[in-house]
């Protein structure tokens, strides 16, 4: 596990050297869910019923809105063609990689969480269960996503171009994540939902590794 920990550390070490670029999914996420809440004002009924899902879509685009450059800079330095050459294996370089990502950008999202819920009035015994099915939830996220990026990542562009391909993929877990963040708010028990946001966190670890090493290679080769 060499080449994870190898790019691990290096990510993690370039998110702290631009931590103004890093935070900027993090601050729309607090930013949105304040303005959700002055948005949709006293009316505690229609807080309970939107808060969980409606804070899963803000972690959805803030996930997006971070996930597009994950490949840019590499690619202007020439890294990106180095690890693709280098790496080895590719899988564990590439998934090293993408846990610097999520630790820097989906980690705190879920850590926020029960803090930003406290904007939309979410009851106290909500929170464990959004924080939990965002930290379930946001790696898969960012696999996803990076697949989107290594797409575009051969362009030089990014923004509507990867929310446009990866949007299709997001929403088993946004099914999944919200509805056990809107069952947990109901006082129902939302361990189905989690279940199946474990599996989809297992699939994603097993697969996306592969589905972005041949989108960067598809991408090197224009």
């Amino acid at each position: 596990m060499n080449a994870f920990a190898t790019e691990f550390r290096r990510d993690l070490a370039i998110s702290a050297r631009h931590g103004a670029e890093t935070m900027n999914p993090i601050a729309f996420f607090a930013l949105a869910a304040f303005l959700l809440g002055l948005g949709l004002g006293q009316s505690t009924s229609r807080l309970d019923e939107a808060a969980g899902g409606a804070l899963w879509v803000l972690a959805l685009f803030a996930n997006v809105l971070a996930v597009e450059g994950l490949f840019s800079r590499d690619r202007e330095d020439g890294s990106l063609e180095q690890l693709l050459l280098h790496a080895k294996p590719l899988f564990a370089a590439l998934l090293g990689k993408v846990a610097a990502h999520w630790i820097v950008s989906g980690l705190p999202i879920a850590a926020l969480s029960p803090l930003v819920a406290l904007l939309v009035d979410v009851p106290p015994s909500g929170m464990f269960a959004l924080a939990l099915t965002l930290l379930l939830g946001t790696p898969t996220l960012a696999l996803v996503g990076a697949i989107g990026a290594a797409l575009v990542a051969g362009t030089g562009r990014g923004g509507l171009l990867v929310a446009l391909l990866v949007m299709p993929l997001y929403v088993p877990t946004l099914l999944f994540g919200s509805g056990a963040a809107m069952t947990a708010l109901g006082g129902g028990d939302p361990s189905a939902e989690l279940l199946w946001l474990a599996a989809l966190l297992a699939l994603s670890i097993t697969l996306a590794p592969f589905g972005i090493g041949a989108a960067l290679r598809v991408g090197q080769e224009y």
